[in-house]
């Protein structure tokens, strides 16, 4: 069970991953991973200014795989979370990148 997926060093604690091969339309394969997470008040900056990169060396440490991925869905609870205590739940699907073309 995959519980931890780091972005450009950023560990997040994750629920809810699944892991899949798709094909494009010539036949080439590329990772696409989904999951979701909670972010705080206190992370919110630091995590949407990562997110508005869009794309990311993606680490998963428990099935040893690492990954250049672009964001392919985003969406959260919330869009303010600059309230004290807030907690937003996040949902995102990465899909990986060839950047050899």
């Amino acid at each position: 069970m995959v519980d931890e997926v780091i972005l450009d060093d950023v560990s997040l604690h994750v629920t809810d991953f699944h892991a899949e091969v798709i094909k494009d339309s010539e036949g080439r394969e590329f990772r696409k991973v989904s999951f979701n997470f909670e972010v705080t008040n206190r992370e919110y900056h630091d995590i949407t200014t990562l997110l508005y990169q869009m794309v990311f060396d993606i680490k998963i440490p428990q099935s040893n795989e690492e990954f250049r991925g672009e964001i392919f869905n985003y969406a959260t609870s919330v869009t303010n979370l600059y309230e004290e205590n807030a907690v937003g739940d996040f949902s995102l699907v990465l899909l990986e990148v060839n950047e050899q073309e």
